[in-house]
């Protein structure tokens, strides 16, 4: 694999990465409130299991935040590293051309 390809794969990943996160707070925030909601109903399953599952899915939460972190710095050295503008650069000059 190209260096290019390579970093426009890792941006793909550091993107995936993004949404999975931001689906992980969005499910916290939906157990939130489904727990808030049972305050009121008083349903013994959902008051007894919720709070595990609101805990595994914020510490999946938290790990894909560390994964995230790690991943987007791998790409961005690996960007820097590569001098992958100037990549981008002479690529963009080669479609133009048509070489």
């Amino acid at each position: 694999m190209d260096t290019l390809k390579k970093f426009e794969l890792m941006e793909k990943i550091v993107r995936e990465l993004e949404d999975f996160q931001n689906s992980g707070q969005a499910l916290i925030q939906k157990i939130a409130k489904i727990e808030v909601d049972n305050i009121e109903l008083g349903d013994k399953r959902l008051e007894t299991d919720l709070p595990d599952i609101h805990q595994r899915v914020a510490d999946n939460t938290e790990a894909i935040q560390g994964i995230l972190a790690y991943f987007a710095e791998k790409t961005e050295s690996f960007g820097s590293k590569n001098n992958v503008d100037a990549l981008k650069e002479q690529q963009a000059i080669n479609n133009a051309t048509g070489h």
